[in-house]
This record gives C-alpha cells, structure tokens and sequence, in this order.
C-alpha cells in the first residue's frame, strides 16, 4: 500500500486503506545542557529525501518495513506532525539549516530563471545557470546558518548528501563532500555507495576532542530509484507497480544506511552524548503507472509534499514519547543551539522542540510553495506559487493570482479529511476568513518591498 495517494488508480492499487492508529501521549519534560556545559552534544542530523510522511513502519505503513528509523521513533520524542516550510528540496534544506523562511532567505526555488528558455540540461550548463546559482549561493553565505553557529562552541561540522548551494563551506561546514554542482555532485555518494567518509570525519573530530554536526542528507529514497536487486524481490510482491516497489525498496534501504550510521555511535560509545534529530526535505507519492511524483506530493501545498515526521533522540535528556503538537523544521536549528548552548540569532522562527512550554503553546504553522524555477532571484512575492496556514486541525491554502491563475482557496479538516479531497472554504467561511488574516499578518507578498519581519508563531 502506497499511504495516502489522492489518485483513484493508486487507491486501487493499494487496497482501502488503513487509519492509523496512534496513540498519542502528553509531551514528557526534557532539559537542555545550559550555556555553561563543558560537554555540548554532538549532533547528527538525518534528512530524508523526497518521503511521504506515513511511508514508515512507526507511522502505520503497512507493507513498507523501516526497522531502524522504528527503533530511532521509540527511543526519541516523536512529532507525527511534523511539516517543512515549503514542498521542494533547496528551499526546504535551506529552511533546516538557517531556521528561516524561503521568503526571508531568498532561496525558494530550486533553480535560478532561465531567460532564454532553453532545454534544461543546456541551461544548467549556461552561463546565465551559473551566474543565478551564483547569487543563489550568496544568500546562504550571508545566513548565519547552523554550522556557523555551531562554530562558535567549536565544533566541526561535515556536509554530505544533498546541498545546494556551492562548495560545502558556504553553508559554514568545515568539512565536507559537495563541491559545487546544482544538488551534490560527490556528496551524493553518501549512503548509496558509501558512509565512509562520515566515519572518517567523526574519527577526526573525536580525535581532535571537537564535538561535531553531522549533516546526512543522502539522495534516498529520492530517484534514481534504484534499489538493490534484493530489496526490489522483496517488494515486488507486494504492489502490482513496479514504480512503486522501486520507490518502497528504496526507503528500507535507506532505513538501512540510517542504522549504519546509528550502529557506528553505538560502536564509538558516542550515542548517549550525541543529539539526533530525523526530518525529510519534502514528501512524495509516486505515480504508479509513470514513476514520477503524483498530484498532492512534491512541489504541492498539500500533506503530501509538506508533511513528515520529526524525531529528537538524545539519551538521558530526552524522554521517547508521540507528541501530538506541530512541529516545523524550522524548530531544527533552535533545538540544536539550545542544547549547545547557544543563544539564537535575530530572525530565527522556530521553537526549542525540547521547550515544553513553547510547543504547548503553539496552535498555528505557516509556509509558503514557489516555482520550480525563479522567475525573480531577489522578488520572493514573485516565485510565489501557494501560501498556507495550518491552526490546530485546519488547513488554509492561498494560491497567487499570478503564478496560479484560476485556483481557488482551499480548506480542509485535516482530521476528517488527511488526503485533503473535500474543500470547505465554501462551507466554513468564517473560519476560512479568520485563517487568511492570521496568514495576511504572518506574510503579505503585495509587500514586496517592505523589510519583513513575521512574527513568530
């Protein structure tokens, strides 16, 4: 079963479905190491590329099989709900790593415009392709980003996986794969050739006595799914779409590099000071009869492209409990920096996940979905595709009347209707109407010349 498809050929597919049956329990106190502690954590950070928030087995998937990621859910405190800012992958990483809106770091697309509307592979060899990946990049290297905050504890920090935006020490990693190219270029051998090289850095640090930050961003599940031959027999009788046990085959191995990786703290007796912290870049559902990503997934306003788990473990600091508040990986960075004792920077937006307080409080996340390609490299407004505002279980769609001419807001009771089929803004427009003005203070993009500066929320 393919978890929450909005297709009715992919429904067939994969039988009637299954509620999940999670039992939620109140969020359990955790603490902090304070600014003072001479043993700040080490940090891994896992990032999945390109998941459906239900395709794991702690989820309640059921024929998707993730052992590892099950035991890293029961050992961690565990945010079901859990969404990433936007539903596309360079944006969205640069979200995580600089605990900003795309509309406040200016990177919301995944590549810069192409003027001459020239086929894409000739454009990503372009120089016009280069000099806006060029600006793109500057954007980070202005960001005072999670490695560079990190630094001031000294610590090291290693870049693997997916990255965007140049050589991996615009990001503020001191160490690292990624050389430069679009997405990963040697980076994007991480977990499907090798882990090698995070084993050799953590070595090094710990030789050095430096904690460090981890940055395990494989390009898996993502395509090229291409599975081991093993885990394709294992799958294939379980959908009639090969497409689709491809794209499951996938997410088991990448459960396995994630085990690998766990193992290796065990192993280094590493795990009970090292904070982990598991969030994907954006979801997926594969088309069964194509391949590609399905309507309501990547690059959508949906839960399909926006929604997905995020697990903190951190033995003995951390109680393993399901939270049943939001979560944004926004809140990644200042989680990080609380437990190194870090202060936060002006313009973060997210929450201490380990603050109590602020995650009870919290009723409301916000985010925003741009064009595949800019159309304007220093215009957020105008790469705008759909603005959304999700308050307890009601979920508020905003299309832009220029990049999406003809749309229509959108609302949905999430705990009702979690596919997103039945839209009642017709049917609740007070509370539709409530929702907009929350979301009009959050972020206006008619005011695309003021300095922003949302509020928190």
């Amino acid at each position: 079963m393919h978890r929450r498809s909005p297709s009715a050929v992919t429904r067939r597919l994969c039988g009637a479905g299954l509620a999940l049956a999670v039992s939620f329990a109140s969020l359990t106190p955790g603490h902090v190491a304070s600014a003072a502690s001479p043993n700040p954590p080490n940090v891994v950070l896992i990032i999945s590329d390109d998941q459906h928030w239900g395709d794991y087995g702690f989820m309640g998937h059921p024929k998707i099989e993730t052992p590892r990621l099950d035991r890293l859910a029961a050992q961690s405190l565990v945010f079901p709900r859990g969404y990433v800012p936007s539903s596309l992958c360079c944006p969205s990483l640069a979200s995580i790593i600089t605990g900003r809106y795309p509309h406040e770091h200016k990177i919301t697309s995944n590549d810069p415009p192409n003027p001459d509307g020239l086929p894409a592979a000739a454009f990503n060899r372009s120089k016009a392709f280069q000099d806006g990946r060029e600006v793109m990049n500057r954007f980070m290297d202005a960001m005072p980003t999670l490695p560079r905050l990190l630094a001031q504890r000294g610590y090291a920090s290693f870049q693997s996986g997916k990255w965007w935006q140049g050589d991996f020490r615009g990001g503020g990693f001191t160490h690292g794969m990624t050389q430069g190219n679009r997405h990963g270029d040697v980076g994007l051998d991480i977990g499907r050739k090798t882990l090698q090289p995070i084993f050799d850095f953590i070595t090094e640090a710990q030789s050095n006595r430096q904690p460090f930050l981890v940055w395990y961003a494989p390009m898996m599940p993502h395509q090229p799914h291409t599975p081991p031959d093993r885990l394709f027999e294992k799958y294939k009788s379980r959908t009639p779409s090969q497409h689709v046990t491809r794209y499951w085959a996938m997410i088991e191995w990448f459960d396995e590099t994630c085990g690998q990786l766990l193992d290796y703290l065990d192993q280094r007796r590493l795990a009970t000071n090292t904070l982990v912290l598991y969030v994907t870049d954006n979801g997926w559902i594969t088309d069964p009869e194509k391949g590609g990503f399905a309507p309501k997934s990547k690059q959508s306003p949906y839960d399909g492209g926006l929604r997905t788990p995020i697990l903190v473990r951190w033995p003995g600091h951390v109680t393993p409990v399901r939270s049943s508040q939001l979560a944004s990986s926004l809140d990644i960075l200042p989680t990080v920096l609380a437990a190194a004792g870090i202060p936060l920077p002006p313009g973060v937006r997210g929450i201490n996940l380990l603050d109590t307080a602020a995650v009870a409080k919290r009723t409301t996340l916000f985010g925003e979905c741009f064009t595949h390609s800019a159309v304007d490299l220093t215009q957020p407004a105008r790469n705008l595709r759909w603005r959304w505002a999700i308050e307890d279980n009601w979920k508020l769609i905003v299309p832009d009347p220029i990049n999406q001419p003809g749309s229509a807001v959108e609302l949905y009771n999430l705990a009702a209707d979690p596919d997103e089929e039945t839209n009642l803004a017709l049917n609740e427009r007070q509370r539709a109407g409530d929702l907009r003005r929350r979301l009009e203070a959050w972020w206006n993009p008619s005011r695309v010349n003021e300095i922003l500066q949302p509020p928190n929320p």
